[in-house]
């Protein structure tokens, strides 16, 4: 009878579930947040987050016995930061995921880290990671414990001082394979080390609720809160898929890959980085430029479901798309000067919404064959996630084009993934995911679409390297796994 709270911070709400052993969700809540946006700059107002935990949670606890809860976890955007005094009040506005207002410490960090940045796999540093931020803070406003957006909320749970753990802290130059903080890359940098919060795996218990936030929350004084993860490590612990060799692909507005290897992924390119799981395993990933927020800028107010149907007649279609949101590309090949097009002119609306659909499942495969190239194992158990996978036809289709089966599973949000890591402590997390974690169904690619789509596939990735995006010796592994 024991029940799990997730809680996921995300950009525009907070939502909170109450999950059983078996992964029912008896109870669900949410409340929305706000942003401030101005050019680079995101901000959101701290406060605001705890205000909508509160209430999201009270929610989802509503008519469930104090009794059956058992633990606690908080996910949280990845590259969230702000300072904090020592009551664990915030001192300035929370610099956001996306806030690129740093941009110019950038090259000083990548200098400075170098080495360590190669050791982690990344070899570099970006704009939008909480790094920079944390510089631009500390030169702003001076000394002072930094936070990020989930230590935020669980210093407020426990109502003491809390460690971060290495998921959320990958971002901010946490030494993953040490579990430290780099301190000679910090000192370089004018980062105080001794002000850096201590650092934990992801389900680690960091305290237990106190009666302060026991009241606002509904929470059960003395409840475990556990050392949580970023919202995109926590979505694919919602789907489940933690075995070495087993991936999770979501497919929203972008395409956002994540795996299980047993080693550490080094990336030449700098486009994949790794998380580290609860066990010691890595989570390696990278974000595409690519998804359906291409189809909701240039198909708004079509019938989707009625242009899915008429779409099934170009298998493959006869023109070629790379489908990109904006302007860069980041994974699985790094290019900002990149742009989307389409190559031919399509016979109609069914043919060029094919043709979306088609070049997004080809940047998809592309990106399972740059990892087969670094050598991540990438023919494990493959999970389908996100807005996407609401289309059979998709979903379909996307197994057609990668060869091999994939699965649905029946509830992959965030806050499930973090319902799954409080059950956790004492198991490992990929076999309460099991137990928790529902599949839907299951899709096997249909028989007769064997090589349909590799020759459009190789048209795809030869435009890509003749443009000078893709990288020569991705396009040929690309070609070399295609003809084997």
């Amino acid at each position: 009878m024991s029940v799990w709270i997730g809680l996921d911070l995300g950009t525009q709400s907070v939502r909170a579930l109450a999950v059983g052993a078996d992964g029912r969700v008896e109870g669900m809540g949410s409340r929305p947040l706000t942003s401030h946006r101005d050019g680079p700059r995101h901000e959101q107002d701290p406060e605001q987050w705890w205000t909508a935990v509160s209430a999201a949670c009270r929610e989802a606890l509503a008519g469930i016995a104090a009794e059956r809860v058992r633990g606690v976890a908080v996910d949280a955007t990845s590259g969230t930061i702000l300072l904090t005094g020592a009551d664990g009040r915030a001192l300035t506005p929370a610099l956001m995921y996306d806030d690129t207002r740093a941009a110019a410490e950038v090259a000083r960090i990548n200098e400075a880290g170098a080495r360590v940045w190669a050791e982690l796999g990344y070899r570099r540093m970006q704009a939008a990671w909480a790094l920079p931020k944390l510089l631009w803070l500390l030169r702003e406003h001076g000394p002072a414990r930094p936070a990020h957006q989930s230590d935020f909320v669980n210093r407020r749970l426990t109502g003491h001082d809390v460690a971060t753990d290495l998921s959320n802290a990958l971002k901010t130059g946490a030494h993953l394979v040490k579990e430290d903080w780099p301190h000679e890359v910090f000192d370089r940098l004018g980062v105080p080390v001794e002000l850096m919060p201590p650092l934990v795996r992801p389900g680690t218990e960091l305290g237990r609720v106190c009666a302060a936030a026991s009241e606002a929350t509904g929470l059960p004084v003395g409840t475990p809160v556990i050392a949580g993860t970023t919202d995109g490590c926590a979505a694919q612990l919602g789907a489940g898929a933690l075995r070495p060799g087993s991936w999770n692909s979501v497919l929203g507005t972008t395409l956002v890959l994540k795996g299980v290897t047993r080693d550490l992924v080094h990336d030449p390119l700098g486009v994949v980085y790794s998380h580290k799981a609860p066990n010691g395993d890595w989570l390696p990933g990278g974000a595409s430029g690519t998804g359906s927020g291409v189809i909701a800028r240039d198909f708004a107010g079509g019938d989707l479901d009625e242009l899915g149907r008429a779409a099934a007649a170009f298998e493959p279609a006869g023109v070629s798309a790379y489908p990109l949101i904006s302007a860069g590309e980041r994974f699985p090949f790094v290019a900002p000067q990149a742009r989307g097009f389409l190559l031919g002119a399509p016979s109609g609306e069914a043919e060029h919404f094919a043709a979306v659909l088609q070049g997004i499942g080809y940047i998809e495969r592309l990106c399972f064959d740059y990892l087969d190239l670094l050598g991540a194992p990438v023919d494990g158990p493959l999970t389908l996630t996100g807005g996407a996978a609401r289309s059979a036809y998709w979903c379909q289709l996307r197994a057609d084009i990668l060869g091999r089966p994939v699965t649905l599973p029946d509830n992959a949000e965030p806050a499930l993934g973090m319902a799954v890591l409080a059950a956790s402590p004492g198991r490992e997390a990929a076999d309460v995911a099991a137990e928790m974690v529902t599949i839907r169904d299951t899709v096997d690619p249909r028989p007769a679409s064997t090589g349909r789509f590799d020759e459009a596939y190789l048209r795809l990735t030869t435009e890509l390297a003749d443009r000078g995006w893709l990288p020569a010796e991705v396009a040929a592994h690309a070609e070399e796994r295609t003809t084997r």
